[in-house]
């Protein structure tokens, strides 16, 4: 019964690269027009692999934002904060290991693989081995219903639903329940209460299925109920308790296509990259540079674009007459290496423009970067704030 919300981070690791804008933010700006959105920077995140390097955090988050904003993500669309600033997170995150079993988390995947990736790391440490309930804390406290992931993040989207299940099922009976789900109904009128009392018991009793979906789109109609009171009603109508910390699905994203300037996936530990607002000249010099088809020694060799890295960028930059024409040129050495290249050239640039233009309004004015945040930071902490509410009551802890 929750309302539609999106959840994504990022951790802080300093200006972002192309691979990052197409894999990640390209999405991001399409998702701000279909539905509320919150984007975070996930600081508390950069610790678990990083703890012993801190100095750079809040210039990288700084970098970050920028990048976020001028590859046009919208602040008037889209909530943007930062993890730390928003304490409920590590409360979540806290109240949650108390009930969370030490196998879950060691057999996470990408526990193993992170580990193994990072050997010359130590991380033999609580917060790496809990960054999974982390993240859980992350989408949960927000009662986020859609998180954009890549399949191999699946897992953590599973193991974050089958928490939501087991707190659900230790703390979400209200020991008022009834009482609370009878005053809630009053508040949508004597008429509609009665409604939705009838429909319960058609299908409590009867397990009348069309029953339960006409309670379910009264209650959507109701206006003048909250949504801790729908919440309410909703488990009242199906016969289960409050659904306190709703299952989160995922919202499976295509892996990025972005190559790097050697072919292999761009990446910083590759040195391939080209930074979202890379300077002009640097982008020029950086892809003439770039490696091609071994066999094209001379000009007038022929050569084959599937052995040419510059291939891969023209299958994310170029339409198919250009595909067409730098194919046949390249294998009819029709064409020059350089000459391929231009149209590539001429779109990273075409792309760049705008997102240069953007950031440059906050790199000139600094403190817009800094409202912006505290702006999400405190939207982001009321949203927070009444999750945390319906968990402390659950769990026994809204003293006072």
């Amino acid at each position: 019964m929750h309302s539609e919300r999106v959840l994504s981070g990022m951790r802080p690791t300093g200006k972002l690269h192309l691979g990052h804008y197409h894999g990640v933010l390209k999405n991001w700006v399409a998702l701000q027009n279909e539905y509320p959105c919150l984007f975070f920077v996930a600081d508390w995140h950069a610790l678990t692999t990083h703890y012993e390097e801190t100095r750079d955090i809040e210039r990288f988050t700084v970098d970050m934002l920028i990048d976020w904003l001028a590859a046009g993500i919208d602040p008037e669309k889209a909530t943007l904060f930062v993890q730390s600033k928003v304490v409920q997170h590590a409360e979540l995150h806290l109240l949650l290991s108390m009930m969370t079993p030490l196998s879950w988390l060691e057999r996470v995947p990408t526990y193993r693989d992170q580990q193994e990736k990072l050997a010359g790391r130590d991380l033999t440490t609580y917060g790496f081995l809990g960054y999974p309930l982390l993240m859980s804390a992350d989408i949960l406290v927000y009662r986020a219903d859609k998180v954009p992931v890549g399949e191999d993040q699946i897992p953590h989207i599973e193991f974050t639903r089958e928490l939501a299940r087991r707190f659900n099922h230790m703390y979400g009976r209200e020991p008022d329940f009834e009482e609370r789900a009878k005053a809630a109904a009053k508040k949508m009128g004597g008429k509609a209460a009665r409604c939705l009392f009838e429909l319960r018991e058609r299908f409590q009793r009867e397990g009348d299925a069309a029953a339960l979906e006409e309670g379910r789109a009264l209650l959507l109609e109701a206006q003048s109920l909250s949504k801790a009171d729908r919440e309410r009603l909703a488990g009242y109508l199906e016969g289960r308790g409050k659904t306190i910390l709703p299952e989160p699905n995922a919202l499976l994203t295509q892996a990025s296509r972005m190559p790097g300037l050697d072919g292999q996936k761009m990446s910083k530990s590759y040195g391939n990259t080209i930074s979202l607002r890379e300077d002009e000249d640097s982008v020029i010099q950086k892809v003439r540079r770039m490696p091609t088809d071994p066999a094209r020694v001379r000009r007038n060799d022929p050569g084959d674009p599937e052995k040419c890295p510059v291939w891969q960028l023209h299958l994310v930059y170029s339409d198919e007459a250009c595909r067409e024409w730098a194919q046949k040129g390249c294998k009819n050495a029709g064409i020059g290496c350089l000459e391929c290249k231009q149209p590539v050239i001429d779109a990273i640039l075409a792309e760049q423009g705008p997102m240069r233009e953007r950031a440059q309004a906050y790199i000139d004015k600094p403190s817009r970067v800094r409202e912006i945040i505290e702006e999400g930071n405190a939207k982001a902490r009321k949203l927070a704030e009444e999750c945390m509410d319906d968990v402390r009551r659950a769990m026994g802890l809204n003293y006072g």
